[in-house]
């Protein structure tokens, strides 16, 4: 590396790490937005479930009461537990639409 293009070469550096030192801040406010809105999310599918009465079938939710307390613990970790949640999303609702018929 040519001495004389140090400086430079620092200042494009310093300044990519501020950019992405920024970037990491916003994706990590982004994130824990999205887990806040997840779990009222969660919260209120589980409440609509309840008063439906969906949640202790067999089938919709085999284990409504670990369910639940799931929903009130702390944030969950959405990269290993949002495939699981989207399926039994789906699993729930295809069940809940099979019920009607």
């Amino acid at each position: 590396m040519d001495p004389k293009y140090t400086g430079e070469t620092l200042k494009h550096l310093e300044k990519e790490s501020e950019l992405l030192s920024n970037a990491h801040k916003t994706m990590s406010d982004e994130l824990h937005r999205l887990q806040v809105e997840e779990e009222m999310l969660m919260r209120k599918f589980y409440e609509l479930m309840s008063a439906h009465g969906l949640a202790k079938k067999k089938g919709v939710n085999d284990d409504a009461d670990e369910m639940q307390n799931t929903l009130e613990g702390a944030l969950v970790d959405v990269t290993s537990g949002a495939d699981e949640r989207q399926n039994d999303l789906k699993g729930a609702t295809s069940n809940m639409t099979n019920s009607d018929n």
